[in-house]
């Protein structure tokens, strides 16, 4: 096992006694270890990701989605930026519902 540098150090690569060699990126142990941080960011970019296609599919103008906002158009555009981690859950939701959405969390128990 060896950090990986063709992953820029964010990840290590194996070769098993079999021969077999593979790769793991952080982010993969982050997600199987359920870090709550590395969670909240993915949920935070799954979000974005849905705002910016409804918003490509609305027939609103940015204008009038920032004016049912009550924000600024900087501040949409930091909403609709996927590498912007600063932004709540709750401004997302926001946006959503201006976009006619209705976001439903679920909360279950984790499979064993």
């Amino acid at each position: 096992m060896y950090v990986d540098k063709e992953l820029s150090g964010e990840g290590f690569s194996y070769e098993l006694e079999s021969g077999k060699a593979g790769t793991v990126h952080v982010e993969q142990v982050l997600e199987y270890n359920q870090d709550p941080g590395f969670l909240r960011d993915l949920l935070l970019y799954k979000l974005t990701l849905e705002a910016q296609r409804r918003i490509a599919a609305s027939p609103l103008a940015k204008r009038e989605i920032v004016r049912r906002l009550g924000t600024s158009a900087t501040q949409l555009y930091r909403l609709l930026d996927q590498t912007n981690y600063k932004k709540s859950v709750d401004q997302l939701v926001s946006l959503l519902q201006v976009l006619d959405c209705e976001v439903d969390l679920v909360v279950r128990a984790k499979r064993a």
